[in-house]
């Protein structure tokens, strides 16, 4: 019976995933910080014989390294890692930004994918059989307007995934990035603090994509042939495009000429 990890599998891309996964026989490796909602997907998905939970913050480098290290059998022949596991905080500019709100999600969204690689990376070689699937987003690609250090990080992982599938040349295990765009999920609600009704607000009339539409593009590219690496995948509701060419009029200090340059500038 074949194994997947899923972090972050509480609630959005990860919980969908984690059906998609478990409606097949697969057993399960689910991690969140939210025991109650652990607790619910093991009752969902058969039992502790079928999903074995670890309650972790993934930026907790000890514990990822503890749980996923050493995992019990069979739960230890880990086929699918899915680094889904993410965060963003706010849409403020860069200079109203919150630096602890950037930490917390610099280190949820590099170091716990970066951890939970490198611990179960080494397993996957030696079984001459993986596939490690990291959920980045369209804004690692297209800035938008409060959206730096969010879209910063989830560049990142479009380019840690390919520096992994160069690692790996000559390895029977594949790498695959997964650039979504609006999605209906509880990242908007964390991202707004909780506000809801603001968080509604980015999808009514938009026709998002829904979780599950993503799980079924993780299951896709899983289950394609060995031969067979899909690279990227970046996937957008119908009512997404890239954002147009964003044009603002700059409010220029008093006595300011646009046409002079800083050198001939005598203010």
């Amino acid at each position: 019976m074949r194994v997947a990890v899923i972090t972050g599998a509480t609630a959005g891309f990860g919980a969908a995933t984690a059906r998609r996964f478990a409606s097949n026989g697969w057993r399960l490796v689910v991690t969140g910080r939210r025991q109650e909602r652990l607790d619910a997907l093991v009752e969902e998905f058969g039992g502790p014989e079928m999903v074995h939970a670890l309650p972790m913050d993934m930026r907790d480098r000890e514990a990822v390294e503890k749980g996923l290290g050493k995992l019990p059998a069979p739960f230890d022949a880990v086929e699918v890692l899915v680094n889904n596991a993410g965060v963003g905080y706010g849409l403020e500019p860069i200079q109203e930004g919150n630096v602890d709100e950037w930490e917390a999600t610099i280190d949820t969204n590099l170091k716990g994918v970066l951890y939970a690689t490198r611990t179960l990376l080494p397993g996957m070689i030696e079984r001459k059989r993986g596939h490690v699937i990291n959920l980045g987003s369209t804004a690692g690609s297209w800035p938008y307007t409060g959206g730096t250090i969010y879209g910063a990080s989830k560049s990142f992982i479009q380019h840690f995934s390919r520096g992994l599938r160069a690692d790996l040349a000559g390895h029977a295990v594949r790498v695959t990035n997964m650039d979504p765009g609006l999605c209906e999920t509880e990242f908007s609600v964390n991202r707004f603090r909780g506000d809801v009704e603001r968080a509604n607000s980015l999808y009514e009339g938009n026709d998002p994509i829904i979780s599950e539409d993503i799980a079924e593009a993780i299951w896709w590219v899983v289950n394609m042939p060995y031969r067979v690496n899909v690279n990227t995948m970046e996937l957008m509701p119908l009512s997404q495009s890239w954002s147009p060419l964003q044009v603002k009029p700059v409010d220029w200090p008093e006595g300011c000429d646009p046409d002079s340059s800083p050198e001939r500038d005598d203010r």
